[in-house]
């Protein structure tokens, strides 16, 4: 068996250290091209998101490398992403690709069949050995993260945000040659003593923006044009509202009960929404609140064309803007966005945010408000 699986932000680096600890033999997608992207656009639906048709992209890539197991999550509730595994087998069985593809459906959906997909993925037979590898990948799955965020915040406090991208493009290279969790643990560690070296102003006081919107273009830097380099790159301060740690804390490590902070979205949603449409409809209104709360100085929303869940949190998120006075920005990515008209949006939210806050300064210093 050679597995792969969609490539969603750090997520493949993760999966591919955890698989190998395993003892699988993995094949992880080329990280996401213009190639990707115009494969899964010639051999998907029309109607199909961004995601859907980046991820055939993936799994042909992969093939053509040897691998013949697909593993990805499921999903219930009103999102297409729950039609993804089947639609995805029958485009790669059209195209002459027999491949296996195993599907890791929510909790809630049943625990044995779960377990019945894990078990055949992961090679192992008992629960004690699958709550093994489990806590195996958690660290793996965090630590990429966090060593992201630091990425982020590096760019918008260093003297020069190129150093940050030649340190995150030697780790991302490295990546290729690293062989299980322990390998990749040090790279990590390695990579963020590389950050840390790189040189900072200290009395930069950076614009800060919060990411929000549906998971998978938030975590895809390819998908989503690289918003948090080319924001970094004009001294803002990112952060993103979801992350794959957040996902397995809400959907696995503390399910049912959830994570503290992802509950916390969907308190400071529900006068807006009392109940699951589907997606991260829930999360992007409430970690919108959140960071207004938090004191950031603007909102970007990224969805996919035709993301109904995130429409709908669209159509929500002018009413938080004037409630809790946050300039909140929607951008919309499909195949078809062009990364100069991306840019000068970028370039034009910033340069509100700035003189938004220019503004908030002179009325205090005039009226002490």
């Amino acid at each position: 068996m050679k597995i792969t699986f969609p490539h969603m932000g750090n997520v493949y680096i993760a999966g591919k250290a955890f698989m190998e600890e395993l003892g699988q033999e993995v094949i992880p997608p080329p990280r996401c091209s213009n190639r990707t992207l115009e494969l899964g656009t010639k051999y998907s639906p029309e109607m199909m998101c961004l995601p859907f048709k980046i991820n055939i992209g993936n799994y042909i890539e992969s093939i053509e490398k040897g691998a013949d197991t697909i593993l990805l999550t499921g999903s219930c509730g009103p999102c297409r992403f729950g039609y993804y595994s089947v639609l995805e087998k029958n485009i790669l069985l059209d195209l002459g690709y027999d491949v296996d593809v195993i599907v890791f459906d929510p909790i809630g959906e049943g625990v044995g069949k779960l377990k019945d997909s894990v078990s055949k993925a992961l090679n192992v037979r008992k629960t004690k050995d699958i709550i093994r590898a489990g806590k195996l990948g958690w660290p793996l799955i965090r630590k990429t993260d966090e060593l992201t965020q630091f990425a982020n915040e590096k760019r918008a406090y260093a003297i020069d945000s190129n150093d940050v991208d030649i340190v995150m493009e030697d780790y991302y290279q490295n990546i290729e040659n690293t062989y299980g969790a322990a390998e990749l643990l040090n790279l990590i560690d390695e990579t963020h003593e590389k950050l840390e070296a790189i040189k900072i102003d200290k009395n930069k006081d950076p614009i800060k923006i919060g990411i929000i919107g549906e998971i998978y273009t938030i975590v895809e830097p390819f998908v989503n044009l690289e918003v948090e380099k080319k924001l970094g790159h004009m001294g803002v301060y990112v952060e993103k509202s979801l992350t794959p740690t957040l996902w397995v804390e809400q959907h696995i490590s503390k399910f049912p009960f959830g994570s503290k902070e992802v509950n916390e979205m969907f308190k400071l949603a529900k006068p807006y929404l009392r109940t699951l449409v589907g997606g991260h409809t829930r999360e992007t209104v409430g970690s919108a609140i959140s960071y207004s709360l938090k004191g950031f100085d603007g909102v970007i929303q990224i969805l996919p064309l035709n993301c109904m869940p995130e429409i709908v949190a669209k159509s929500i998120l002018p009413t938080v803007q004037k409630d809790y006075n946050i300039p909140i920005m929607t951008l919309v990515v499909d195949e078809m966005t062009g990364e100069a008209g991306y840019l000068t949006r970028l370039e034009a939210f910033v340069d509100l945010l700035k003189k938004r806050r220019e503004g908030k300064k002179v009325g205090k210093l005039l009226f002490g408000c």
